[in-house]
Order: structure tokens, then C-alpha cells, then sequence
């Protein structure tokens, strides 16, 4: 199956600010992974998607929830495990089992975005696709969805790759940047994007900031499933060639675990961003008007959590003395603190984290080492 974009540039614009049609919208929503930095709630068999860690809800659920009326749900497919396949499905009624995308392995984020850009384009040659991950927490649905809205045209007005950037509250160190350009001809408040920045040392977030001309990388996306495919096939061939060659082993039910199996290990472990962003001209970044936070690891919680005066997180009972600044979650079990401060406290009741805030980021390594340390039952 070879891809090819549906005509000139020029052709392919719909008239000015004509809104998309409900039937060529299209979501990927990417939940690999299995967020090791949020163990021990997190394990290989209830990775950190299907966690509710902001709300009664999983995180994969939100995500779905969220595109009520913007996608229909026929047209929203989730890329995730193989093996979490079922609880994807108990996650979220709507989605079916022929939207629900299955990798053997993660290999990034560009075989699972080109996976599903196939699927797409077999069902609507002339598709609009949001990308969107399942473990983000957006704040202002109206605003989320506006913006969406407006990435929709754009991408299919001027066939462009779009981003979301996030306008940042602060230097942040553990997000990568996107540093703005001109405004887009005829899409204001949309702009190019100049660069992508990794993640920043303290003293270069904050000349970013206050630059002004910075923006968070969200990791959210908007683009024609005809676009994409044409970049990732001029930017990473062996991949696009190698997805088709999967591709063509499709039967009526999908691809068969068999010819999976085969191709997709081979498969280069590259992320849609190195691969094709930061080498693409058609990038433009849409400023984001809602709340976005990328939720990395235990640490972050404290934003969303009920918090007291003395900074302490929790939805669990918890009750403070002489303690600051900590994080606790126990699945209802009350805590007491005493004297304690810049701790996270989990239980997950088989295993029990404490660790000082500041190496939340150092769980994922903890998590490599339980099965020499005769634990590997609780990975």
C-alpha cells in the first residue's frame, strides 16, 4: 500500500476557516508504555495509563472522555500494548476491538504514529488526526476544545504539521521546549517553530522564559494522514517502507500477531519528533489556552492532589505533624506524618516507596533492579 498525498498544496485547501467535517476527524491515542516511575502503583501488568491517578477515572479514560464531541468515537484508536489490550477495552466502552492497535514491543513514537497512520488512511484517504497521549492532564475543556478546533483547519488548510506549545509558568527542567518563529501567514495565533530544544539545565529554562519566545512541548499533535505519511516516507524511508511492507500483510481482521511478531522488532526505536519534526519545514506550533501538565513521576501529583498548608499531597486521610512539602499515596489507607518533610510515601499494598521527592525521577531505575534483588514478582 503506497501513500501518496491527494494533490497540489494549493488544491487541497478547503475554503477559509471552513471547519473539518465531524467524518474526517480522526485521534491516535498513544498508550505504551508502562510509566516506571510510577511504581509500585504502576507494573507491567497495570501500566500508568490505566492508573486513576487524577480522578475516579484512568488517565486513558480522560484522554477518551475528553474528544466527546470534537471526534467520533468510531474514529478514535488507541496504539497500546499488546498484552493490555483487554484492559484497554474495560477502560473505555466506546472503543472497539478493531480500534485498538496492539504493538508486540514499544518501538517510540514513530512506528506506533506510522502504524496507525495507515489504519487511518484505509478508512479516510482525506483524514484530519489528532495525536494525543493517554498520561497528560489538560485543564478547560472548552479551550481544549477551541484549540483543537483551530488545529483541525490549519492542518487541513495549509497541510501543515501542528503542535501544541505550551506557554510555560516557570523554568521548568524536566520538559523539552519549542522555541517560536514567525506568526503563520493567515493563521495567526499559530507560528513556525524554529527549533526543538532537549530538556534545559535551570539557568537555560529560565533565559527561555523570560526570552519569551519559548513554549513547552507538549507531545500532542495535529496533521492530514496523507502529510504525515509523505514526511515520515521522506524523512525515515526504512520505516515507511517497512510499515508498508507489514501493511500488506493485513487480512480482513487486521494484521496477523504472526507477521507482527516478525516486523516489528526490526523496526528502527525512533521518536516522531527526532525523526521527522525537527527535520520537517512544515511544522507550526498553535499556543496552547488550557492547562497542560505531563505527568513524569510521582512528584507531580502535588499539583493535582489536595494539598495542605504545609504543602503536603494526598487523597488519602493524612494527618500532618511538624511535616512539609510530602506526597502520599495509599489507595485510602491512612497516614500519619511526623517530622518528616520532601518525602513520597506509596503504598500499593504487596510493596511500599519512600523516597525523598527530589529522586522521583530515580523509581525507573529502582524498578530495573527488583528482579536481581529476588523481587521480580513486583515489576
Amino acid at each position: 500500500m503506497t501513500i501518496r498525498a491527494t494533490g497540489s498544496r494549493a488544491a487541497a485547501r478547503p475554503a477559509r476557516g471552513r471547519r473539518v467535517e465531524p467524518s474526517r476527524r480522526y485521534a491516535v491515542v498513544m498508550a505504551g508504555g508502562v510509566g516506571t516511575r510510577f511504581w509500585p502503583w504502576s507494573r507491567e501488568s497495570s501500566p500508568k495509563q490505566l492508573l486513576a491517578l487524577t480522578s475516579s477515572r484512568s488517565m486513558l479514560a480522560e484522554t477518551i472522555e475528553r474528544l466527546a464531541g470534537l471526534v467520533p468515537p468510531a474514529n478514535i484508536l488507541v496504539v497500546t500494548g499488546r498484552r493490555y489490550r483487554r484492559q484497554v477495552l474495560a477502560a473505555s466502552p466506546s472503543l472497539t476491538a478493531a480500534n485498538v492497535l496492539g504493538e508486540p514491543i514499544g518501538r517510540n513514537t514513530a512506528p506506533c504514529i506510522g502504524w496507525a497512520t495507515l489504519e487511518v488512511l484505509r478508512r479516510c484517504p482525506d483524514a484530519v488526526t489528532a495525536v494525543l497521549s493517554a498520561d497528560h492532564v489538560l485543564g478547560g475543556a472548552r479551550a481544549f476544545g477551541r484549540d483543537l478546533e483551530r488545529a483541525f483547519t490549519l492542518a487541513d488548510r495549509q497541510q501543515r504539521l501542528v503542535t501544541f506549545g505550551i506557554p510555560p509558568s516557570g523554568p521548568a527542567t524536566g520538559y523539552g521546549y519549542l522555541r517560536a518563529g514567525h506568526l503563520v501567514q493567515g493563521a495567526a495565533p499559530a507560528r513556525e517553530v524554529d527549533a526543538f530544544v532537549e530538556k534545559p539545565n535551570l539557568a537555560t529554562a529560565r533565559r527561555y522564559v523570560s526570552s519569551g519566545k519559548y513554549f513547552w512541548n507538549s507531545g500532542m499533535f495535529v496533521w492530514r494522514a496523507d502529510v504525515i505519511w509523505r514526511e515520515l516516507s521522506a524523512h525515515l524511508p526504512d520505516l515507511a517502507a517497512a510499515l508498508e511492507a507489514m501493511n500488506r500483510g493485513r487480512r480482513r481482521g487486521g494484521i496477523a500477531a504472526a507477521t507482527l511478531d516478525r516486523a516489528w522488532p526490526r523496526l528502527p526505536s525512533i521518536s516522531i519528533d527526532y525523526g521527522v519534526l525537527e527535520r520537517s519545514r512544515h511544522v507550526a506550533m498553535l499556543p496552547a489556552s488550557f492547562s497542560w501538565t505531563d505527568i513524569g513521576s510521582w512528584d507531580a501529583v502535588s499539583g493535582l492532589w489536595p494539598t495542605d498548608a504545609a504543602g503536603n499531597a494526598s487523597r488519602d486521610p493524612l494527618l500532618a505533624m511538624d511535616a512539609a512539602s510530602n506526597v502520599v499515596a495509599t489507595r485510602g489507607k491512612p497516614v500519619v506524618l511526623l517530622g518528616v518533610e520532601g518525602l513520597v510515601v506509596v503504598d500499593a499494598g504487596d510493596a511500599l516507596l519512600i523516597c525523598s521527592r527530589d529522586r522521583c525521577q530515580d523509581v525507573k531505575g529502582v524498578v530495573g533492579r527488583l528482579e536481581a534483588a529476588g523481587l521480580g514478582s513486583l515489576k
